[in-house]
This record gives structure tokens, sequence and C-alpha cells, in this order.
């Protein structure tokens, strides 16, 4: 059975032979930067907007690839395409772009140079972790775990460093079954979810979010703002504290994989009326029919596949 392809270092190989050096400063320092990129029908979503945050990221942390913007994007559109074959029809992929400095210096070999690792592999997209979402909302909790101040790393490197991510989702689920994390900064004003930005819905107002300038650029909060101005609804940016998220008429979560979930919960209180709302919906068709698929029922359908 032909196998799913990566990129690394400049090689395509099978995914299966993908390793990357236990001395790599990826996984001794967590310095990684990283894209995540999906397919609707086949075709990267937003792709250049992707790289483009890839290569500012990489100007923080000064790190320099041997290739361009254009050359890389047609490595992912080259397997993407190979990968994309070999699934069921109607699926979709996950794409995955990490950018390490390459050999932590402290373990490197004397001599030998010392380059970037940059890989590139896809995965089936894993439906079943949200499809249920879309129809119930998802839950989010506030824990006692902060986001990463800027004065650590600027709001605008998108890095894998997310042990933050990882505590505060154990927390907000030990507190309630499948809850998400809602992360606030030092000031107690609301950031993002963990992999997700947040915005508020009220009628007063229509749809807002943190400022531009306190988290990261989400590509979907792009997408979503752009939604929203089609359909009339009007946006906004400004401070958001966790009372005026709970007494918000909706709370929505954007991010690569899902688009777009409904929060239906926060701290066990039901937002709005506890299910998704009229917004959520009409963004929701909105998103679908700009890529030309029913993401709901695309999830729904796939959502068994690896149970």
């Amino acid at each position: 059975m032909e196998q799913p392809q990566a990129y690394l270092n400049g090689r395509f190989l099978p995914a299966s032979s993908v390793s990357v050096s236990p001395v790599d400063a990826g996984f001794v320092l967590g310095a990684t930067v990283a894209e995540q990129v999906r397919t609707f029908g086949g075709r990267l979503f937003r792709l250049e907007a992707h790289l483009a945050r890839l290569q500012q990221s990489l100007r923080i942390v000064e790190v320099e690839l041997d290739m361009g913007q254009d050359e890389l994007a047609a490595v992912a559109r080259r397997l993407v395409a190979g990968n994309h074959r070999l699934l069921e029809p109607g699926d979709d992929l996950g794409l995955s772009i990490f950018v390490t400095p390459g050999p932590y210096r402290a373990y490197a070999s004397p001599g030998k140079p010392r380059r970037p690792t940059l890989c590139l592999h896809t995965y089936p997209l894993p439906f079943r972790l949200w499809a249920e979402k879309y129809r119930t909302g998802q839950s989010l909790v506030v824990t006692d775990v902060r986001q990463v101040p800027p004065v650590c790393w600027p709001a605008a490197l998108k890095c894998r460093s997310r042990m933050h991510y990882y505590l505060a989702d154990r927390r907000a689920a030990a507190q309630e079954p499948g809850a998400r994390a809602l992360l606030l900064g030092q000031n107690n004003l609301v950031t993002e979810a963990s992999t997700a930005n947040v915005l508020v819905y009220t009628a007063a107002e229509g749809l807002i979010s943190p400022p531009d300038e306190k988290i990261l650029h989400g590509i979907s909060l792009e997408t979503v703002r752009e939604l929203a101005g089609g359909l009339g609804i009007p946006t906004t940016q400004r401070d958001l504290t966790v009372d005026q998220v709970a007494s918000a008429d909706e709370v929505l979560l954007s991010s690569t994989p899902q688009c777009l979930l409904p929060v239906s919960r926060l701290n066990g209180r039901a937002i709005g009326g506890g299910v998704p709302g009229e917004v959520f919906a009409r963004l929701l068709k909105a998103w679908s029919g700009r890529v030309g698929l029913d993401i709901a029922a695309q999830a729904v359908r796939f959502a068994a596949r690896d149970q």
C-alpha cells in the first residue's frame, strides 16, 4: 500500500521514516516555530497567509531558511496533492510545518555546520475531536494558568513552547470533563483559548475580539472578520474581561482545523441560551460557502473514521 510522504530538510520521504535528532533545539529547548494549515476538497486554505506568519515567527527567533516562501508553498502543495490521493473521497488533511534552529549548540558535533530543521507532514483531520461541538458547543473554564506574557516572547510569535496550554487544558478538564481553557493575561484580561482565538458577540456591538497587538494574529480570526463584513455584522477590537465573556449573547472560537466553534458554557454556566446561536450558524454557513463544502457535515461524516 502506498504510504503518505513527508518533507524533511530538502527531501521527500515516507512519513514513517521521518526522524529528528534528540539533540535538536526543538526538543531540548522547545524552540520550534510552526504553522498548521488545513485543506478543503484537497486544497490548502489560505496557505500564503500561513507562510507569511511563519516568516514573521522566523524573523522573531532569528532563524533563516535557505528557501523562499514561493518554494516552500510549492513543497506544501506537492506534498498535500500526493497524500490527499490516499484519502477516502470527501476527506481532508491537516498540514503541519515546523522549523527549529537545528542542533542545540551544547550537544552539536564540533566543526559541523548547524542548519535549521524544516519538516512538513500531513495527517487526516481528527474530526472526532470536535464534530459534535458544532451541535452542542464547547465548554470553557478559566484556570490559574496564565498566558505567557509578552516580556517572555511577543504575542505575534507562533511557537510550540506551549506547556501552559497543556497545563491549563488539564486543569480545565479536571473541573469539567471535555472543557478547554480560557487563558487570561497577567492583568486578568482575556487573551485566547488554548489553540484558538476568542470572539464574543453582543447585539449592541457585534463581534468583539481582544486587540490584535495583544494576541497571536489568527488566520481564522481574519477569515471570520471578512465573513462577518459580508453578512453586515460589525466587528471591533477591545479588551475583554471574564464577566464580559460570560454575559455575551454568543462566544465563538476560531482556529484552523475546526474553523469556527460555538461556546456553550463558561465556568459551568451557560452562555446565551446554552446552545449554538444564530450568529455562529450564519458565519459557519458563510464559511462553508466560501470553501465549497458543508464544514460541520463533513466533520460528522468522518468523525467515526478512527474510532
